[in-house]
């Protein structure tokens, strides 16, 4: 405990600097706010104050002023307490604080009842040399202003990064793992091709029926590196919140968010999360649909039909028999026909073989039968007769595949309204650059208003028109947006996924990956009937109504 009875101010002069406040906005203001700044101008201010000694300093560089989560201001706080400083130093009100509440508490309450003096040197403040009335006047304008400011700078901040998110520009800190920043334009994702590897290799283990632990499991017996520690073995900065002392593992849940990233569809999926405002620095996490998807604006590491049958692996009931690493051969794609609950696959017993053991076949039946016989009827099937129906369905719609691509190619001298897509196309880009003009000139009214170009009435009946355009933009949008739907005969005539099919002609048996990427659901009815939906079955009606239409011109 220090002697104040002297009169001798034992002072910790404070500094603090963030890009969040805009300190660094303006142009000179990053220099004049700038930590050594800041210090001259208090060692300067304090050169010929015989009743002060500095002793130490408080320096919190990156930390916002809205709130007063610092930690080197917290450290100044505990000096206090401790009686080793009893005086506080700024260079001015909005270095302590922007929030105009909380700096008032401190200056006005807390700091006189602890009998901390307190100076924020450009603002002329010093509180053992102030009028009580002035002071109750000034002192919260001056700190309501900087809050002000604060509020003003994340509305612009946030705007703008929202118009960026529209562009389909990449605005993360870190690219996503797989990708890297382009060294041309940041906001443009290039492919880092070690870590996309990996990606593919994840995701062709999910189709081939390995469990999201099991890949965790492999990667770390490979000695791949996971994601956080990839990014710092390339310098990388990267912090998460979920770090620890000793060096991360790839995890189930690691493996999940690698088989859900949109990003790798060549996409950039933005606005997951927000926070209420510029002061509540709480993560709120969005709803799906309100996050802003823009496609194709890198290059994609996986294709959309491998993607998206993943999404629908992960929705499967799965499982893999006990000590096995892959699924059962038709696990998750069976259903029963009359109750529509999955079919379990469960070993029946058949008799005794030659040495006397009890033989055992694998069957598939209903589980709500197997739960509740008054539920529903079995709809028991051998593993064997199923295959082999399969099988021959397979082979029969790839041989009909065969044929519609015939049908198709001879409709190559017709034209298909090649020039209907391409107006719908060119519609949906000026309507996309028009919703950007629009949303950059709703911008400007704010610094309009600000600037007094404007005034508050036509402020908000401007916004208002600006609203009302937008929304008519948003429907023909989605009115384009459906009539491109319909009107997918481009795709029809590079028929990719009738080349899917034909890949795998003349094959003499079932593999897991083989039956994910041509069948989607396996419905079981009774006296062992199924019924068999095949992948892209729409697009096979589609093709089928096309080449119908078409013949008979």
């Amino acid at each position: 405990m220090r002697d104040y009875s002297k009169k001798i101010y034992y002072a910790a002069p404070y500094y603090r600097i963030s890009t969040d406040d805009g300190d660094l906005a303006v142009s000179g203001k990053g220099e004049s706010n700038s930590i050594s700044n800041q210090r001259s101008l208090i060692e300067d201010y304090v050169k010929d104050k015989q009743d002060i000694v500095l002793c130490g300093e408080r320096i919190d560089d990156g930390f916002s002023g809205v709130n007063f989560e610092r930690p080197a201001f917290k450290a100044m706080i505990e000096d206090i307490k401790a009686g080793r400083i009893n005086c506080i130093i700024v260079k001015d009100l909005s270095r302590f604080g922007r929030n105009y509440i909380e700096v008032g508490k401190y200056v006005q309450k807390i700091f006189p009842c602890l009998g901390v003096r307190f100076i924020a040197v450009n603002d002329h403040y010093d509180s053992i040399d102030t009028d009580d009335m002035e002071d109750s006047i000034m002192l919260p304008f001056k700190n309501l202003v900087n809050d002000s400011y604060s509020r003003d700078l994340s509305i612009k901040v946030r705007s703008q990064f929202e118009i960026k998110r529209k562009r389909g520009e990449f605005i993360g800190s870190f690219a996503p793992y797989g990708y890297k920043k382009d060294p041309e334009d940041k906001n443009h994702l290039v492919i880092d091709e070690y870590a996309a590897l990996i990606v593919r290799d994840i995701f062709q283990w999910r189709i081939s029926g390995i469990s999201n632990e099991k890949i965790a499991d492999k990667l770390n017996e490979m000695g791949v590196l996971s994601p956080a520690e990839y990014k710092h073995s390339q310098g990388s900065k990267y912090y998460c919140g979920f770090g620890t002392d000793k060096p991360s593992k790839w995890s189930p849940v690691s493996v999940g968010r690698i088989l859900t990233n949109q990003n790798y569809l060549g996409w950039v999926v933005q606005g997951r999360r927000t926070t209420p405002n510029y002061k509540v620095k709480k993560i709120i996490k969005k709803k799906p649909e309100e996050w802003i998807t823009v496609k194709n604006m890198h290059d994609a590491i996986i294709s959309e039909d491998d993607f998206f049958m993943v999404q629908n692996l992960l929705k499967m009931d799965a499982r893999s028999s006990p000590g096995e690493e892959c699924v059962n051969l038709f696990s998750g794609i069976m259903e029963c026909g009359d109750c529509h609950s999955r079919m379990n696959r469960k070993l029946v017993s058949a008799g005794k073989n030659s040495q006397g053991k009890t033989r055992k076949y694998p069957y598939y039946i209903c589980s709500a039968n197997k739960n509740d016989k008054n539920i529903c009827s079995s709809h028991m099937i051998s593993e064997k007769e199923l295959e082999k129906a399969v099988l021959s369905a397979i082979n029969g719609h790839i041989l009909a595949m065969g044929e519609l691509r015939e049908a198709i190619s001879a409709l190559e001298g017709v034209p298909l309204i090649r020039d209907e897509t391409k107006k719908i196309d060119i519609q949906l880009l000026k309507v996309n650059e028009e919703m950007v003009r629009l949303q950059n000139v709703n911008l400007s009214l704010y610094e309009d208003l600000e600037e007094g170009v404007i005034d508050k009435k036509e402020y908000f009946e401007l916004k208002q028109v600006y609203k009302e355009q937008m929304d008519e933009l948003e429907k023909k949008k989605a009115s384009l947006k459906q009539e491109q739907e319909l009107c997918r005969r481009e795709y029809i005539r590079k028929n990719q996924w009738i080349d899917d099919f034909l890949q795998y002609q003349n094959f003499s048996s079932l593999s897991r990956n083989l039956l994910l990427k041509l069948v989607e659901k396996i419905i079981v009815y009774e006296k062992k009937r199924i019924k068999i939906i095949f992948r892209f079955q729409y697009n096979d009606e589609m093709a089928l109504n096309i080449v119908k239409l078409y013949q008979g011109i």
